[in-house]
């Protein structure tokens, strides 16, 4: 797997958000998106998970241009290749966490009972096991995020996006989600992160440092 911006931009109400902005990720590493607020560390990460078109400069993936990619083309690459993990969790509040971990497989026929012993497995190894019945709800947001991050590594993704993960955990929390990130690395996935943790950033592989527009 092989993620690179080619020089960039993205345009937000006749604004620049983000100018010739070159970044590159590959399997087994971890790349920190830096920079402070406003200096288009999400929309970067999410030119590189294709979940924002660009407005000049290309993207490639694996060496082909995907700058322009249908959404039935991009679908087909969030389904099968990558994970995301949000700021604000990207979970079903009112569904199980062995629902959220699962939801690929779990609403598939005949897919939740073969499915099952996996979400336990990313979910221990997240320190949650035996809590798939518990509704998303009643989680603390150190929980939730390790949910996010448990769903994942279920799916044993080939690339995983996360945005801000560490962002108002305590410090327990975060050396977890910082050890499960690189340990996702380690297992030979790309790991793309934008963050503002300096302990998270020393510990990527490679680091893009972005500044804010003034425009």
């Amino acid at each position: 797997m092989e993620i690179i911006a080619h020089g960039v931009g993205v345009r937000v109400d006749g604004h620049d958000v983000l100018v010739d902005a070159r970044a590159e990720v590959r399997s087994g590493s971890a790349l920190a998106l830096a920079g402070p607020s406003g200096s288009g560390k999400t929309t970067l990460l999410n030119v590189l998970g294709l979940l924002t078109r660009p407005d000049t400069g290309r993207l490639t993936v694996d060496g082909t241009d995907a700058t322009r990619w249908s959404d039935r083309r991009r679908l087909a690459f969030w389904r099968s290749r990558a994970a995301f993990v949000f700021q604000d969790y990207g979970l079903i509040d009112e569904e199980s966490v062995l629902y959220n971990v699962g939801i690929a497989r779990l609403t598939a026929f005949g897919a939740a009972r073969r499915a099952r012993p996996t979400v336990a497995a990313a979910l221990s190894s997240v320190g949650l096991a035996g809590r798939e019945g518990d509704r998303v709800s009643t989680l603390s947001g150190g929980e939730k995020q390790r949910v996010g991050l448990a769903r994942a590594m279920f799916r044993q993704a080939e690339v995983i996006f996360a945005d801000e993960p560490t962002a108002s955990l305590d410090r327990a929390n975060r050396e977890l989600v910082t050890g499960l990130l690189l340990a996702e690395a380690r297992r030979g996935a790309a790991v793309v992160i934008a963050t503002h943790d300096e302990r998270l950033m020393s510990a990527c592989d490679a680091k893009v440092d972005l500044i804010p527009r003034t425009n």
